[in-house]
Formats: structure tokens, sequence, C-alpha cells
């Protein structure tokens, strides 16, 4: 009977654990949106100044290099919660007003990041909270904490099952390509209660009091042709050379970064980000609204002009995560990929009839195995990517991230004897 009744009381904390998570995701992007929107569209409008998005970013960096320098390195990327999680079986809440106002803080002033890590580390750390102030909770705390983290990932990208292959796949490390464990049923139970549970309330608070964002778009597309397939052999290495050059990005910025001090490296990051956001627009922020204008826009775009958006954006994607003003990369690589798979499309299948349909399947197939290689997650991108691209595209993506990650696991396994010798 004590079994039945803690069973029981573990089930409603999970649910009740989704439903705050909902409130927590809805909550933050609607602030996000509503910050946003005054920044970036009205006081535009109201002051009618050219350059202001070089005074909005570079005070923005500013005041995220302040707040950091004082109480913190926060946000914290997404492997890093999710390693703290599984190896101390603990999250620190303490600072959890900082957490918020520096996961916000990017993502109002133009970042090219998206807000999955930030959310991540919030909602890790008020699962643990949880489990240290309520009764039934303590000796659940760390499922709490990674069904918590799975349910806002599902929630922030609006896909059930990413989540869950995300926080499992984890647990493969980082040369684990493919490696993917079943969770129990239980968990698996859990977690379909909680994330039921959020994406429940975050509807239901959308439908009352407004959408939290606008929301990835879905690409629908015809079925891949034979060309299509064929075409895979150019897309996936493609992939792979874009996880390489966003890997040397990585290294060029975080080299300049540690030459920099804390304040200075956020306001210069603020000041490329203001410059951006004048010279080229498109590749500031996470990508989600952009990716939602490409497929009605692209055709205005030479072929080379997209190649050029994903390069930038894969360049300050890295910079903005290695000079301060952090976040999460799926976002903006989603979106930087799928410029590349445009871009090299369109010049393949240039006059086609149905020069749509191979677009989109070019940047699912290039996005998935860029994504498949630095992630080495291939279940768990296949999921995420369904986000925007249709599911009769979902076998193309998962070989495509499987090759992609293997390929990843070896390069990084070549660097790291190179680096020893």
């Amino acid at each position: 009977m004590n079994k039945l009744r803690n069973e029981f009381n573990v089930c409603i904390l999970t649910i009740l654990l989704g439903a705050v998570t909902g409130v927590v995701i809805w909550g933050f992007l609607r602030v996000v949106g509503l910050c946003t929107v005054f920044l970036w569209e009205d006081l535009p409008e109201m002051t009618h100044w050219r350059y202001l998005p070089l005074v909005i970013c570079a005070a923005g960096g500013l005041l995220t290099g302040l707040i950091r320098k004082k109480y913190g390195d926060y946000p914290e990327e997404l492997h890093v919660v999710l390693g703290k999680v599984k190896r101390e079986k603990h999250y620190d809440y303490d600072p959890m007003p900082v957490m918020l106002i520096c996961a916000m803080l990017p993502l109002i002033f133009g970042a090219s990041v998206g807000p999955e890590a930030g959310m991540t580390g919030i909602i890790a750390g008020l699962c643990y909270w949880i489990g240290d102030n309520v009764k039934y909770a303590k000796e659940h705390a760390q499922e709490y904490s990674e069904i918590g983290a799975a349910v806002t990932l599902a929630g922030l990208f609006h896909v059930p099952l990413f989540g869950i292959f995300a926080v499992e796949e984890n647990e493969a490390g980082e040369d684990g390509a493919g490696a993917f464990n079943l969770p129990k049923v239980t968990k698996l139970l859990l977690y379909a209660l909680a994330t039921a549970s959020a994406f429940l309330v975050m509807k239901g608070m959308g439908s009352l009091l407004g959408a939290a964002g606008e929301g990835f778009p879905s690409l629908e597309a015809a079925e891949a042709s034979g060309f299509d397939l064929a075409m895979m052999l150019v897309y996936v290495p493609i992939g792979l050379i874009l996880f390489l050059l966003y890997f040397y990005a990585e290294k060029l910025t975080d080299m300049v970064a540690s030459k920099i001090s804390p304040i200075v490296r956020e306001g210069v990051c603020g000041l490329c980000i203001g410059i951006m956001a004048i010279v080229v627009p498109a590749v500031i922020f996470s990508g989600e609204e952009q990716l939602g204008i490409l497929p009605d826009s692209f055709v205005s775009y030479a072929p080379v002009s997209l190649i050029g958006i994903c390069l930038l954006k894969l360049f300050m994607t890295a910079l903005c995560i290695k000079m301060g003003l952090k976040g999460g990369h799926f976002f903006p690589l989603i979106y930087g990929c799928s410029c590349m798979g445009y871009g090299i499309a369109m010049m393949v299948f240039a006059g086609s009839g149905d020069l749509a349909s191979h677009t989109v399947f070019a940047a699912a197939i290039v996005t998935a195995a860029m994504l498949g290689a630095q992630l080495k997650k291939p279940f768990a991108v296949s999921m995420l990517l369904l986000i925007c691209f249709p599911f009769r595209f979902v076998l193309w993506m998962l070989l495509a991230a499987a090759v992609g990650g293997r390929a990843g696991a070896l390069i990084e396994e070549k660097r790291k004897k190179d680096a020893s010798k």
C-alpha cells in the first residue's frame, strides 16, 4: 500500500513538474519576446536612428559582462548542465535570478544563440530545489532533474521525443555516436506525463494570454527524388565541412576571448552584433524567425549569398558563445545549415520546376550531417529536426546524422591523438 502511495505521489509530482516547466518556458519566452519587440521595433520607430543597434548591442554586452563578472559564468552550456546532473547528482539553484537574467540578456540583445542552454540550467536547478524541499521528491531528485531537462528541450523545440533522446544519448559521452539505451518503462512514463503536462500548460497559456514565440516553421516538401538521394553524397560531406568550420571558428574566437578582459570582451561582442545588425541582419538572433521566411524569400537571394549567410552565422554563433553572450547553438546552426542547403540546391537544381522540394531536402540533410557530427547523437538530431523538416525525411536525416556522428567522432579522436604527440 505504501509503495502504491509513493508511486502515486511520484506521478503527481512529475505532472506538477511538467506544469511548472511549461509555465517557466512560456513566461521566459514571453518576457524575451516583449523586450525584443520594444528594443528592436518600438524604439527604432521612435528614434529613426540607423545606428541605434550599435548602442543597444554594445550596452547589452557591457551589462551582461558586468553581471557575469560579479555573479558568475551563466548561463552554462547544455552539455555542462547535463554533465553536472549525471556526475554530481546535483545542480546549484541558489543563483536562480542571475541565471534567468543571464539567459535572457543575450537573446534580447540579438546574440546568435538559442534559449535551450539557459532554460535547461534553470529547470535543472528548480528540480533539485523541489528535491531538497518536498518530502517525497528527495530520493528522486536526479530523475526529476533529467526529466525536467528533457521536457524543457521538448517544450522549447515543440518536439516531444527530442528531449528524452537528447538526455539519454548524453550518457553515451562524446565518443558514443549512435549508442542509445532505451530508458526504463517507468522513466518513459514519467517523461510522457511531464511532457504532456508542460505542453498542455503552454498551449493553455498561449490561448489565454498569447503565444510566447513564433516557433520554427514547418517546411513541407514532396517526396525526395532519386537525384535528391544521390545528392546526399554531396550534402553529407558539406555538413561535415561546416562542422569543421564551426570547430575552428570556436577555437579562433576562444583564443581571442582569452586575450580580452571580462566586461570589455562582452562589450566587443555586443558591438560586433550591432555591426551585423546594420550590415547583415540575417545573421543576428537565433535564426528562428529568419528560417520562417526563408522558404518564401530564398528565390530573391543569389545562392552565394545564402552560402555566405551560413558561414557568417556559424562564425557569429561561435563568437557569441565564446565571448560571453552565451546560449544554445541548436537554433542558429539549424538556420545556418539550412541556408547552406538552400544555396547548394539552388545551384544544382537551377531551373527545376520543383526547386522548393529540392532545397528543403538539401537543407535537411546538410543540417543533419552537421549536427550529427557536432552532437554525436543521431537519434536526438533526427527528432530535433522534425521541428521544421517533414517526417517523411526522418530516415534520411537519421542516416546523415549517423554518418556525421561517426565521422565527427573519428575526427575528434584523430585530433586528440595529434595533440598528445
